[in-house]
């Protein structure tokens, strides 16, 4: 019987650098974290099919919520759906060890072999510490090499540039069709919310080799599938994302 394990890679960050801040340009930290929906919906996909989840960070920090995603503007005034997420991540915490997530060297490559997918959630988060962490390459290696479902969202697909960083090896998706948090959203927001600049997910996986589709701003969001791995541009893409995991993983 196929395994039904799938690894969920979330950051320690609570913050991002921002860029050029002020008269001064100086250099801050913007509160941040995990997206909740980008979490809680594509988790809530894999926990109704009866997959068992394992989070891993870094350093195996509790993941911080992104402050921006716990607001009733992120759900569009919809309190019930914000308080069934948001429940969901305190059973994760009491049930699946989401307080203490594994660390990444915790996780040996035997271990790796009993995992049959990878999700990565977005949140500006990934930013700090998910681009160039040499374990997480690794982790990221495996499901690559054997080709088994890997799926990102909005800023996550930003830790598959860690590829690059894992035993001198090249950018594991160079050449993949992917989706991301486009640099057009990621511009507004520098402009109207953060008033500084940020890395940008999608010309960093351009330069890096892989070949970026842009979302196109609808109710569903976009999702973009190019063999193992299956992306997705925004919040709105993370329930249509979780179904298209699920679709693969039920194919493995």
């Amino acid at each position: 019987m196929a395994s039904k394990k799938v690894l969920i890679i979330m950051s320690d960050a609570a913050s991002f650098p921002l860029y050029n801040v002020g008269a001064e340009h100086e250099i801050i930290q913007q509160p941040s974290g995990y997206f909740l929906m980008e979490l809680a919906k594509p988790l809530s996909r894999l926990l109704e099919e009866g997959y068992e989840v394992t989070f891993a960070s870094p350093e195996g920090k509790e993941p911080t919520p992104d402050p921006l995603s716990l607001s009733l503007a992120a759900f569009a005034g919809n309190f019930y759906e914000r308080q069934r997420e948001t429940d969901l991540i305190e059973r994760m915490k009491r049930e699946n060890g989401f307080s203490r997530p594994k660390k990444f060297p915790e996780i040996s490559d035997d271990e790796l072999k009993s995992y049959t997918g990878v999700f990565i959630p977005g949140g500006h988060a990934p930013l700090s510490d998910l681009g160039d962490n040499p374990e997480l390459g690794r982790i990221l290696n495996h499901f690559h090499a054997e080709k088994k479902p890997t799926a990102a969202l909005c800023h996550g697909p930003y830790a598959f540039l860690s590829t690059k960083y894992a035993g001198g090896k090249e950018f594991a998706y160079k050449g993949y069709k992917l989706t991301s948090w486009s640099d057009a959203e990621e511009k507004f927001m520098e402009t109207v919310v953060f008033r500084g600049e940020l890395a940008k997910v999608e010309s960093s996986l351009r330069e890096a080799g892989a070949e970026m589709v842009e979302g196109v701003a609808t109710a569903m969001g976009k999702i973009t599938e190019d063999r193992e791995v299956v992306t997705g541009d925004n919040p709105m893409a993370a329930d249509s994302l979780g179904m298209r995991l699920v679709e693969k993983l039920k194919g493995q």
